[in-house]
């Protein structure tokens, strides 16, 4: 296993055991709910929005580590980011895990550890619910319909 490799693994596995940004947000508002049905993961995305700017994200839910650490690394990339920044984030690190192109640390900074993902199909949706969950909290003026990767 390259050191590469080794290093990306540990930052999975370490915002798998001690996410960022876990918990309920007080003064959210915005959400959406988000359900992986082939594997069980569920995510729940809260934002404190304020004119076009994402003041504050948490994640609250429970899947497996990619999935966690995900919604963990995301919350803390779009944190006082405007909309179309976080989706313009969403776009560039999809197309990682799809495989359609490779990320970049000076792109997408620590989220660059998902890009192995691509090799493993079925994880693309694991790492992908927190984003597509995050993207309908933000087109949402309140609670969003629920997500799913079906």
């Amino acid at each position: 296993m390259s050191d590469l490799t080794e290093l990306y693994q540990s930052v999975i596995l370490d915002h798998n055991r001690k996410p960022r940004n876990f918990g309920a947000l007080d003064g959210a508002n915005r959400q959406a709910d988000g359900k992986n049905p082939l594997c069980g993961d569920s995510v729940v995305v809260q934002l404190h929005v304020e004119g076009d700017t994402i003041r504050d994200v948490m994640f609250t839910g429970q899947g497996c580590a990619i999935s966690k650490a995900s919604a963990s690394l995301m919350t803390a990339a779009v944190k006082g980011k405007t909309r179309a920044e976080a989706e313009a984030l969403f776009a560039r690190f999809h197309s990682m895990v799809l495989g359609k192109s490779e990320g970049t640390k000076e792109e997408l900074g620590q989220l660059v550890v998902f890009s192995g993902v691509s090799r493993f199909p079925v994880r693309v949706k694991c790492a992908s619910l927190p984003w597509h969950t995050l993207k309908a909290a933000l087109a949402s003026e309140g609670v969003a319909a629920p997500v799913t990767t079906e």
